[in-house]
């Protein structure tokens, strides 16, 4: 099934001019970026989350002892 798709890609492409390609390739690359940024933002946000966590329990822990 996926050779199938691909085999449909390629024709596709085939019949293409080069600005059409041109389209094609920067809209790829867009795509590819935006899941990039998405992937960074993904993992920021959970090295924010385990810093709060920690913050969090650290500071239980100090209140406990006093």
């Amino acid at each position: 099934m996926k050779t199938m798709r691909k085999l449909a890609i390629l024709e596709s492409l085939d019949t293409m001019d080069h600005i059409q390609m041109e389209k094609v390739l920067q809209y790829i690359k867009e795509i590819l970026r935006q899941e990039q940024l998405t992937d960074n933002n993904r993992r920021f946000r959970q090295q924010a989350m385990e810093q709060i966590r920690h913050a969090l329990r650290s500071e239980k822990i100090g209140k406990m002892s006093a």
